[in-house]
């Protein structure tokens, strides 16, 4: 009770005089402050992100909202706004447009992961059908299909006949996370559904798939990958910085699962927690980065 009373005086009233008066005492605004003061990565940009939310000011507040295209218009406007004199601090604009561009970057790529989530997996729809073809390919180069609707599916983690079915719970976001990893990291990902068949420690390798695909989902929903991809990217994030972190969990999941080996996939909830636990406290660090190590292809 205490805490959020605290918080809303700070907020509404002492936040704005400690400001002034290091304007005063500096002859810089809180934004210059940070972009000069913290390296480029997530301290910068998170700090510049709450600064932002936190103005009085609506011209700074609606930059987290504005378009790619509209960012250097932006920040000329802040510019102007808090009486910047560009040639005392000619770093400042390309700092803050940095920042810009990875806050409102995320969003976007947000607002991507969620329409490809949504997008039903449709057997009438070439396009998905190849691409589900070219996992099982990927996968089992020298297996053949002996149909479209088979228990082989069962070989690569699929729970059916049928694998459309799995792709309930994230739509397409799921068969492309799988088909990305595969093709872009074939020796990790066939080395992981080695693991994934194993008699003892073994788990169905493409619902787990699916399984991470909703983690990374969640992860990017709350906020918390924003640190990650803060320090990762330097620029606005893109579907492709999406999948990747999908392999650094599909990768982390599997060395974790055989370093703690379980004994049995009924356990699976357990451990699936256990290293989401380990995930969102690795992403509490100011420099975290979850790349994947292995090399490509």
């Amino acid at each position: 009770m205490l805490g959020s009373i605290w918080q809303y005086v700070y907020t509404s009233f002492l936040r704005y005089w400690l400001k002034w008066l290091v304007r005063q005492a500096t002859g810089t605004c809180e934004l210059q402050r940070i972009c000069s003061g913290c390296k480029p990565g997530a301290t910068r940009t998170a700090r510049a992100e709450y600064s932002l939310q936190s103005s009085k000011n609506k011209v700074l507040r609606g930059a987290l909202e504005s378009s790619k295209d509209s960012l250097d218009k932006c920040v000329d406007q802040i510019i102007k706004e808090k009486n910047i004199k560009p040639q005392k601090d000619p770093l400042f604009r390309g700092s803050l447009h940095v920042c810009l561009l990875q806050i409102t970057g995320y969003s976007s790529l947000y607002s991507s992961v969620e329409d490809l989530r949504k997008e039903v997996f449709s057997s009438d729809n070439p396009e998905h059908e190849a691409m589900l073809l070219k996992l099982w390919d990927l996968l089992m180069p020298t297996v053949e299909l002996e149909s479209r609707v088979t228990k082989q599916w069962g070989d690569i983690g699929f729970q059916g006949d049928d694998p459309k079915t799995d792709f309930r719970g994230m739509g397409l976001l799921g068969l492309i996370n799988l088909v990305f990893f595969s093709e872009n990291y074939t020796a990790a990902a066939r080395q992981v559904l080695s693991h994934a068949n194993h008699p003892k420690l073994g788990y169905s390798y493409a619902i787990v798939g699916i399984n991470l695909t909703e983690m990374a989902y969640s992860l990017l929903k709350s906020g918390a990958l924003k640190p990650h991809f803060y320090n990762s990217v330097q620029g606005a994030p893109e579907l492709r910085d999406f999948h990747q972190l999908y392999c650094y969990l599909a990768y982390e999941f599997d060395r974790f699962w055989v370093a703690e080996e379980p004994e049995s996939i009924m356990h699976f909830n357990q451990y699936r927690e256990r290293f989401h636990s380990l995930v969102r406290n690795r992403l509490q660090e100011p420099d975290v980065s979850l790349e994947l190590t292995v090399a490509s292809r």
